[in-house]
Order: structure tokens, then sequence, then C-alpha cells
């Protein structure tokens, strides 16, 4: 297990700010307006080889009234989040404001995570330089611990915090991390509309109450990954915000929220598309899909809140969103609820056979006997006058079954004919879940023909003679004054 470095405080320190500069990345959302960050963000963080779990935590908020800006609905938990973060580390990094100065908050906040008992690092934040330090630190001496001015905004003392912080996981004597950033298994990305109950399946699967639940649409900001063991493997969930139509995202915070989420569909292994049971296929939903299967991700669907459909209206409901779904009809559909349990236990095996599937291979000559044999049972049809003429198939190299088809002529392929191909190849490598992409390329015989064309066509301008009219060698251009010189004798003697 990793060293885990936690960083607490108060609402609004710039705790999120000092997390990213410490990673020397960009993985929390940072905002000017207090509460962004709600549930905790876990990631590795490598100190010139030291290797340790670093989290970031909501601001700790002990008394409610204290804060009348802040939302009343999740002051609790969020501390709950901060608490369970606290608990799971090794060493604690306390932030404060420089700017502000000490505030009650700070005090209340420092006296519960001192009973923890844990190694503990003081800094005191937005301090823009060596001039600030002195007065900016002095009220947080009572504290009694060590402390050190810093601005993760600005970058002032950076590199001595990151050393301090190194060296406040070296004195815990934990075993080091040999094998550096260690695999996080299958990463299956949340997506869906706000409220779907993505954070409520995760909790459900992981056994643990990782990320805040609400009803309140819009709870989830930040991207949490939740890794976790189950079946023998590593799993990630990244839960992710609710993507609502363009045209109601009206803050900036969300913009980014939304930005993060659709990023993390695309670069994880299986994406798990939640639509509201109640609700149905909406156009938010149609959109998503049509986004996932654009960009070829791996994706399934989980239709939860399937309790809150009377039980005579389920198979009406699942013939419903089959025929919603008939655009991606390759796409597993799973009936869920997060609450009762029910489906659950289908998401990761369905998620671990669309893996799988991404990573068959077929050898070159398997391929072309195949479609040997699949093109003379359906010849593609002929457009322009002329038929479609395919030369060889191979599969690529990428990350999702690819095979490019190469032709004659790519643009006189109807669409229709490529679906076919498409279903071939499923029915071949036995593929049923995992997208693939079909491409095709006009062959390089065309290219060539058309260079033999053009260079006898170039040759009736004359001996020698290039595109521009220009002698390719002293040679030939001899040999075409001498001829031009006959040529023109010869005209004059007649």
């Amino acid at each position: 297990m990793l060293p885990i470095v936690a960083l607490v405080g108060r609402p609004n320190v710039g705790k999120s700010t000092l997390f990213n500069r410490l990673l020397r990345k960009s993985v929390a959302i940072t905002h000017d307006m207090a509460g962004v960050t709600r549930d905790r963000v876990f990631s590795e963080c490598n100190m010139k080889g030291t290797v340790f779990g670093l989290v970031d935590t909501g601001g700790m908020v002990m008394e409610s009234e204290a804060t009348p800006e802040l939302s009343k609905d999740f002051e609790d938990e969020i501390f709950e989040q901060a608490r369970e973060a606290i608990e799971e580390a090794h060493a604690i990094v306390f932030v404060v404001d420089g700017k502000e100065g000490l505030n009650p908050l700070d005090q209340q906040a420092a006296e519960y995570v001192r009973r923890s008992g844990k190694p503990m690092l003081l800094l005191v934040n937005k301090v823009d330089g060596t001039e600030f330090a002195h007065e900016a630190t002095a009220d947080f001496h009572s504290f009694g611990l060590n402390l050190m001015p810093v601005s993760a905004a600005h970058g002032y003392n950076l590199n001595e915090v990151r050393d301090a912080v190194r060296k406040l996981v070296l004195d815990l004597g934990l075993p080091e991390d040999e094998e550096g950033e260690r695999d996080q298994g299958l990463r299956l990305a949340m997506l869906g509309r706000p409220n779907a109950g993505k954070s409520s399946l995760v909790n459900r699967i992981t056994g643990q109450n990782r990320v805040i639940v609400s009803d309140v649409a819009g709870t989830t900001r930040d991207t949490i990954d939740v890794t976790f063991e189950a079946r023998g493997r590593r799993f990630t969930f990244v839960d992710t915000a609710g993507i609502r139509k363009r045209s109601n995202i009206l803050e900036q915070l969300e913009k980014i929220s939304v930005i993060r989420a659709l990023k993390n569909s695309r670069r994880s292994d299986v994406t798990l598309l939640v639509i509201d049971a109640v609700l149905g296929v909406g156009r938010q939903d149609l959109r998503l899909i049509e986004f996932l299967a654009r960009e070829k991700v791996p994706f399934m669907v989980a239709v939860n809140k399937i309790d809150q459909v009377p039980h005579a209206e389920t198979q009406y409901v699942m013939d419903e969103f089959r025929r919603e779904l008939r655009i991606v009809p390759h796409v597993p559909v799973v009936m869920t609820s997060a609450t009762k349990g029910v489906g659950v236990g289908k998401i990761l095996p369905l998620a671990e056979t669309i893996l799988e599937e991404c990573q068959v291979r077929v050898g070159t000559g398997e391929l072309n006997r195949t479609f040997e044999l699949a093109l003379q049972q359906h010849q593609p049809p002929v457009v322009k006058r002329r038929r479609p003429k395919f030369y060889y198939v191979t599969q690529a190299d990428e990350e999702i079954p690819t095979f490019v088809f190469f032709v004659n002529d790519h643009t006189i392929v109807r669409e229709s004919y490529v679906r076919y191909l498409e279903n071939q190849i499923r029915k071949m490598c036995h593929i049923q879940y995992a997208p693939i992409n079909v491409v095709l390329r006009s062959s390089h015989e065309k290219k060539e023909r058309e260079v033999r064309r053009g260079i006898s066509r170039i040759g009736k301008r004359g001996p020698g003679r290039d595109r521009k009219g220009g002698a390719k060698t002293r040679r030939h251009e001899q040999k075409w004054e001498r001829d031009s010189k006959r040529r023109r004798k010869e005209k004059s003697e007649k």
C-alpha cells in the first residue's frame, strides 16, 4: 500500500491549486468560488523517485453557521469525505490562507486534525513573495506546527514545499513502491445526464461511500477515480459530472466539468452510459450516444432506477430502450437499480468482455481468405457505372479493432456495403459488443496507373521534357535540339 498524504483545510484556501502544483498536472478543478471540491480526489505523486498517494479534499466546516454562503445540503457530506481522507492518510498537509490570516474555522479544523495524531505540515498559502512571508505567517505560529509559506498560484517556494512533503513521506518509514506508478486496471468512465445515478452505481459496486450522492442534480463536479479490486483483478471507476444540453450550461465551472467528462470517456477502456429509466432516452442521451459511436468508444448502457418502473411495464420499457438504441445495435443494455442492487453484478463481467473483444487480432492471410468468400457471396453494388474492386484487407494496430480495405476507388463504396463488411467481421472474429472501425483506402495501383498516364502525356511534349517543359538532362536537351533542327530543315525543303 502506498503512503498517503491528505491536503485538508477550510474552504477556498487553495488546496486544489496546490494539489495540481504538487502533481505537476491539472487533475482537480480550481475556481475562485468556495466549495468547488466536494469529493476527495486521489492521484499518485512521484517526487524524485518517491511515490505516494496525494488526496485533495473539500473544505472542512465544523459549524454550518460560520459559512452561510456554502450549500447546507453538502456541508456534512463534504466533511465526511474529509474525515475519511484523514483516517486513511499516513500524513497530513494542513493548508491555510495567508492573505486572510487566522480564521476561527482554521482553529477548529486544526484541533480536529491534531486529534488524529498523525504527522502534520502547515502550509500558509497565497504568500506572493519573501517580503510578505513574515507578516502572513505570524498568526499561525500559535498552532505549534512546522510551517512554510507558499504561493500555489504564482509558484513561490514550491520547490522547497515539494522537498518538505517528500521528507514527510520518507520520515514515515513505510516501504517505497519499487514498481513506480501502479496499474489502475480496467478503467470504466461513468457518463450521463445529471442525477441519472452514476455516483450511486459507483458506491454500490465498490461497496463504499466513496462519492457524495444527493437528489440535487450536479452534485459531482470533479472527475473522481475510485480504484478497487474485484473478480481477481483491479478496476478503476471514473465518476464524472452530469452532462446537460449545451444551451443550459452557463457557468464556466460546469463547462470545465463537462469537458473533463468527455475527455475521460475517450481515455477510458470502457464507458458506462447511465440513463434514467423513468425519464427515458432524451435528446441529450442520444447526443452522447452519437458522440461515443462517432469516436468509436467501447461502451455499454445502464438503464438505472428500473425499480421505480411498475413491474407490469418493465418489458415495455426494455423494448422502448432497445428501439431507441437501434443506431448502435452492438452496444449491450443492462437494467440496473443502484438502491436495490438489481443488475449491478452484470456490469463488471460485461466490461471485461468488451475489453477482451477490443484486443482481438487476426492475421492478414486469414482475413483475406474469409473476405474473398464474403465478396463472392455479395458483390459491392455498381456506383456511377463502376463496381468497386477490393484488393486486400489488413488489421491496423489500434486500440479498437480497425480493418483497412484497399479498393480501386473508395469514393464509390456505399455506406450500406460498409455495414455489410462490419457484420462479416463480427461473425468472423466473434466480436459482439466492441466497436469496429472499417477504413477504406484507394489502392496504390490506381495511383501508379495515373502516374504512368501522366508520364505518357509528358512524353508528347517532347523527349526529355518534364511537366514544366524543362530539360531533364543535358544529353536529352541536345537530342531535342538536333531533332528540332532536322524537322525545321525538312519542313523548309518541302
